[in-house]
């Protein structure tokens, strides 16, 4: 006979049980029926980290609850944990936590006094968490007013100034330097959303998000309609980043790295005049070619000689005819392949006594190439393109939990990974590795028993992340 809990768990599938092939002699039969069970054990690890950061606990200050006290089953924090963790584990839709919601160890993840959800009444009895549409009214809720149940407002200025403060916590000590690296990117749209707009380059529907990162911190993800160039609103988010880090750090040197997407005269001058360096990508012309030529020839003469790519390098004053108000340093990369001539050119503002031409085009400059590697994992493990809301202000708050999220898994790479195998690991990595751990609850009045999978094969592994996330102190 089917206890109460299997019956319960049945019906909430409604799914027959599985008959697979055969072991032997063996019938292999499968039910969702298994009570209590999670495939998201590595969450404690995320919980970990959270108690020792505070990340989602600061991001709710970013949000006034106009809800009745007495009447709230989930606070902001709950809300928020639940919804970040979610994305950190791989549930992008809003849909999954109407399963997820009975998940205990979750649960017990976000801090919820009842795990189990049993001392909940009627339909919501067995559900500690909440369910797809109270999420959704978290993140639709209007900018100016409260609409029926729909009573917390999200302050979009103070999660910006959140980022970078985060930013600026993780160092125990001012660094002498850091680069700021923007850069624009596609998030296709499907739908008729606010701000829907063809974009030439891509082909697609799409918004154009900016991103600024400093190394693999994130600094802002601003979510664009795509009808504007690449730089647009490049300079407003950087004089506000760069005070709020001048607050804090008054002699750090500040460089700004771009792509040639990036290289506007608005953009040099604020720099210039802001005690900012900048390295930015060039886009070709004739002008430039022709400036370089001789070098070209050199390195077609090199690779003839060697059938190997060859460069070489020219520094020289350049300035364009309308567009830029004053002469700049430009390197031109003159570059011969197998395919034949790759010229590529940089502009900066570093002078020549600090970096030759080569150094500044091939260290410097080229190591932005990393920032593309952060955005795609913020797009594609921690579902930062999920923008299908019909309106951008929600579709930025989308991004914003994707961007915490991303913030989380970070601190957990950084105090947990370090000196591990996994030092450097990606997001999905540390997802697929950490956090997909088969993990059994138990609750009685005094302890919450987790059993992990005993043939987990990273359980070293995770020991040791355990450990290193421990040396940290917990936050009150």
């Amino acid at each position: 006979m089917e206890t109460e809990c299997t019956h319960k768990q049945m019906n909430l599938h409604g799914l027959a049980p599985l008959e697979f092939t055969p072991c032997g002699q063996r019938e292999v039969i499968a039910k969702f029926d298994g009570t209590h069970i999670s495939a998201d054990g590595g969450v404690l690890l995320l919980a970990e980290v959270e108690n020792r950061t505070h990340v989602v606990q600061r991001l709710s200050q970013c949000f006034t609850d106009y809800r009745h006290p007495e009447l709230i089953e989930h606070s902001v924090t709950e809300l928020l944990l639940q919804r970040i963790y979610g994305l950190a584990l791989g549930y992008e839709d809003l849909n999954d936590h109407d399963q997820l919601r009975h998940d205990p160890l979750l649960a017990t993840a976000v801090g919820k006094q009842d795990p189990t959800g049993n001392g909940r009444s009627g339909r919501d009895k067995g559900k500690a968490l909440a369910g797809k549409s109270t999420l959704n009214r978290l993140e639709l809720t209007p900018e100016d007013s409260i609409q029926g149940h729909k009573k917390i407002m999200a302050d979009h200025a103070a999660m910006d100034d959140l980022l970078v403060d985060l930013f600026l916590d993780s160092y125990r000590r001012a660094p002498k330097r850091i680069w700021l690296d923007a850069d624009a990117t596609d998030d296709l749209i499907h739908g008729m959303q606010e701000g829907r707009f063809y974009h030439a380059y891509y082909h697609h529907y799409c918004y154009l998000p900016l991103y600024i990162f400093s190394g693999d911190h994130l600094l802002c993800a601003r979510l664009r309609q795509s009808d504007i160039d690449a730089a647009a609103g490049v300079v407003e988010e950087l004089d506000r980043i760069v005070k709020r880090i001048r607050l804090r750090w008054p002699k750090v040197k500040i460089c700004i790295r771009g792509d040639s997407g990036f290289c506007r005269d608005e953009l040099m001058n604020w720099c210039e005049s802001n005690r900012c360096r900048y390295v930015l990508g060039l886009a070709k012309n004739s002008r430039l070619k022709t400036e370089i030529s001789k070098q070209m020839q050199k390195a077609e003469k090199a690779y003839r000689e060697t059938d190997t790519a060859a460069r070489v390098f020219k520094d020289f004053r350049y300035q364009t005819r309308n567009s830029w108000s004053r002469k700049r340093r430009v390197v031109g990369k003159a570059e011969y392949l197998s395919k034949g001539e790759n010229p590529r050119f940089v502009v900066t503002n570093i002078p020549r006594s600090e970096v030759n031409g080569q150094d500044l085009y091939e260290k410097l400059y080229c190591a932005r190439g990393d920032m593309e590697n952060r955005i795609k994992e913020q797009q594609l493990s921690l579902f930062a393109d999920r923008t299908s809301t019909s309106k951008m202000r929600s579709n930025q708050l989308r991004l914003y939990f994707s961007s915490f999220a991303y913030v989380l898994m970070c601190a957990l790479r950084r105090m947990g990974l370090s000196g591990t195998e996994m030092a450097k690991a990606q997001c999905g990595t540390i997802r697929l590795k950490l956090l997909k751990l088969g993990a059994q609850t138990k609750i009685t009045v005094r302890k919450v028993w987790i059993s992990l999978s005993a043939s987990y094969p990273y359980a070293q592994l995770f020991r040791q992340v355990f450990d290193n996330i421990r040396t940290y102190p917990l936050l009150i």
